[in-house]
């Protein structure tokens, strides 16, 4: 099944698992789906609260992303200073449980992942 996804959809802007691992693979774009998900709505200075080490240029790219690919809406309101919210869309939600097991998977095997790189870098 996967080898024949993987012929079906070989060019690379063809491929959905390319296209949307490229899109949410950055540095910042899962962390932010996470907090939103633990969180739910958060404004902007909460989020960069939150993350702590981003600067607010790459923030705001990261949720203009997810929010071009239908992850995470965003709420204005018309008061000044303006507020602007960020909740996950039903579409957004819906990643969460893959990313849970990623992350678990990650934290189970990261000990083995840095033993292997020490390894390797000894050779």
């Amino acid at each position: 099944m996967i080898e024949e996804n993987l012929k079906k959809y070989s060019g690379v802007g063809d491929c959905p698992v390319r296209n949307v691992l490229d899109r949410i693979g950055d540095k910042w774009s899962i962390l932010v789906i996470g907090l939103l998900g633990d969180c739910g709505t958060l404004r902007f200075n909460e989020l960069n609260h939150k993350i702590g080490n981003i600067s607010q240029k790459m923030l705001t790219v990261t949720l203009k992303s997810l929010e071009a690919d239908g992850l995470l809406s965003r709420k204005i309101y018309p008061v000044i200073p303006p507020r602007v919210e960020y909740t996950l869309t039903p579409l957004g939600e819906s990643l969460l449980p893959a990313l849970e097991h990623l992350t678990n998977w990650a934290f189970e095997n990261m000990p083995e992942i840095l033993d292997s790189r020490k390894a390797y870098a000894e050779r």
